[in-house]
C-alpha cells in the first residue's frame, strides 16, 4: 500500500468543495469531499485523513464544534480552517491544541498549499 496523503475537505459550498478538490489534485494529492461535518463523521474520514481542511460556518455541526468532537474521540487531526466571515479567529476550549491555520476566503491557494506542505512534511 502507498503512503499516499489523504486530504478531507470539508464544506457546505459546492463550488470551494470542487476548487479545492482541482487544487490539492492538482498538486498530487488524495481528496475526499464532504458537504458537511456530519457526512465526515459518519465516514472513515477521521481515521483515513492526514490533514481535514474545515469551513467553519456551517448548517448542523459547525467546523469548531467538528473539531472539538474530533478531540474528543481522541483523533488528533491536523486541521486547517477556511471562512467566509471576517474577524477574529473563533476561541476553542483551551485544552485543546490550536489548529493549524485559518485562511480568510477568498484565500491565497500558494499560502494553503505551502501550509499543506509544511504539515504533510512534503
Amino acid at each position: 500500500m502507498s503512503d499516499t496523503k489523504i486530504i478531507a475537505i470539508v464544506d457546505d459550498d459546492e463550488s470551494v468543495r470542487m476548487a479545492l478538490d482541482g487544487l490539492l489534485r492538482s498538486n498530487g494529492y488524495t481528496v475526499r469531499l464532504y458537504a458537511n461535518a456530519q457526512a465526515f463523521l459518519d465516514s472513515d474520514g477521521p481515521r483515513a485523513a492526514a490533514c481535514l481542511i474545515s469551513d467553519i460556518q456551517m448548517p448542523g455541526l459547525t467546523g469548531i464544534q467538528l473539531y472539538e468532537r474530533l478531540h474528543a474521540l481522541g483523533i488528533a487531526l491536523p486541521v486547517i480552517f477556511i471562512t467566509g466571515y471576517l474577524g477574529l479567529p473563533p476561541t476553542f476550549d483551551a485544552s485543546l491544541p490550536a489548529p493549524i491555520a485559518f485562511f480568510p476566503k477568498p484565500f491565497s491557494c500558494a499560502q494553503l498549499m505551502a501550509c499543506l506542505q509544511q504539515v504533510l512534511g512534503r
